[in-house]
């Protein structure tokens, strides 16, 4: 493959700021936000963007939408724009996902968090960052080649899905399961993660288990605890002996930050509706971050063991559910997608990459688990879900310009 001279393709990404804001203001025009986050989908930005792209000439688009009732357009979106390159021996896949996290507490925002602000080089507003940055910086790392003329080395392309914030069960996994989109060779980049200075790729995740447990005893009065069975008591004693299952899944990953398994209690139900009633009934949460050595079956066998124990000495029962349980092997370091995103990124900034491990949850574990080797890179302050979510234009184009790169790899 011949050498390519980059100075073309930045030029065009590095003028290109204005257009880039201009973008990410369509964008988040549109409030993505899935049913159960009370929205009706992503549909209107999806079509929103695809329009735009059209209007820059990126019309060769495939629609993978996902059948779902709840929203007003009956389907959930999952858009493939395909720019052909000399060669078809893989693809270099990047994949942004379009829906969005609700705006939380609206006193926190400075801003209105659905019109994109403008201020010293930084855009603020919902979703600008998480995941729309990603999403722009792949869209004019394509135009830098399309308007200049240019056939990338190999065939790019830009996937933009849906649910990614709330499951991706009509995104990611409704692909994999229902679709054949992806081959083993490919190169799959997701621009949905990272640091400021742009230098570490994600190839692990921890095993992802949240847990919702009830514990049911007797309700009494709270002058007379002998009469009763106190959930909560029982509840708190749990809590804090899953808490302590660290001392069981001892082991430390230098990969990951923390370097060890968490179990962390969260989110509670309300029991009871006064101070003086001994609650019969307790709900507690717990999301747990487990090293891959462990898996969630020796992990759950232990959390078994000790609602056993929390049952006999408190004389309650306790069941529980797995609203989401996850385990994922990870992406090789040598495995191509690694190599050549750090070379892209040695080449484009001089940067020396380096591979981490995560405790949240990406796409990536979706398809690692399928046998896809995926790689999550972008260069960001990790604004995700925060009030005032912003990304720096200068971000949006170095990661374009890396992007760039990647696709002559």
């Amino acid at each position: 493959m011949s050498t390519i001279d980059t100075a073309k393709l930045f030029a065009f990404i590095n003028s290109s700021g204005r257009d880039m804001v201009e973008l990410e203001k369509l964008l988040t025009s549109y409030p993505a936000l899935a049913p159960e986050n009370g929205g009706d989908g992503e549909s209107e930005k999806c079509d929103a963007l695809l329009n735009w792209l059209a209007e820059q000439g990126l019309t060769d688009v495939e629609r993978y939408d996902a059948p779902d009732c709840r929203v007003k357009s009956g389907k959930r979106p999952n858009a493939v724009v395909t720019i052909a390159g000399q060669s078809d021996e893989y693809t270099v896949w990047v994949m942004a996902h379009l829906d969005v996290v609700p705006v939380g507490e609206r006193s926190l925002w400075h801003t209105d968090p659905w019109m994109v602000v403008e201020k010293d080089g930084v855009i603020y507003g919902r979703g600008v960052e998480d995941n729309q940055q990603g999403l722009v910086s792949a869209v004019f790392a394509v135009l830098a080649y399309v308007k200049n003329g240019i056939v990338p080395a190999h065939t790019v392309k830009l996937l933009f899905m849906a649910d990614e914030e709330v499951g991706s069960i009509y995104g990611i996994k409704y692909l994999l399961k229902s679709q054949k989109v992806f081959r083993k060779q490919d190169i799959i980049v997701i621009p949905d993660g990272g640091d400021s200075k742009g230098e570490t790729i994600e190839v692990a995740e921890k095993n992802i288990l949240w847990l919702r447990i009830h514990v049911a005893g007797k309700q009494t009065h709270g002058s007379r605890p002998d009469s009763g069975h106190n959930a909560c008591l029982a509840a708190d004693a749990l809590a804090v002996s899953l808490h302590d299952m660290t001392s069981v899944f001892n082991k430390h990953d230098s990969l990951f930050q923390p370097d060890y398994s968490t179990f962390e209690p969260t989110m509670r139900a309300a029991n009871v509706e006064s101070i003086n009633i001994i609650p019969g009934d307790d709900i507690f949460c717990m999301d747990c971050r487990i090293l891959p050595c462990y898996t969630l079956k020796e992990v759950l066998a232990e959390v078994r063991r000790r609602c056993d124990e929390i049952e006999a000495k408190y004389g309650v029962s306790v069941d529980y559910t797995m609203p989401q349980a996850e385990e994922s092997p990870a992406t090789p370091v040598d495995a191509p997608v690694v190599t050549k995103l750090a070379a892209a990124i040695q080449k484009a900034h001089g940067i020396a990459a380096r591979t981490i491990g995560i405790g949240g949850g990406t796409v990536g574990a979706d398809l690692r688990v399928q046998g896809y080797n995926a790689a999550v890179w972008s260069t960001l302050d990790d604004m995700a879900h925060q009030p005032d979510e912003y990304c720096k234009i200068s971000n949006i184009k170095a990661d374009a310009e890396t992007l760039a790169v990647l696709f002559w790899e």
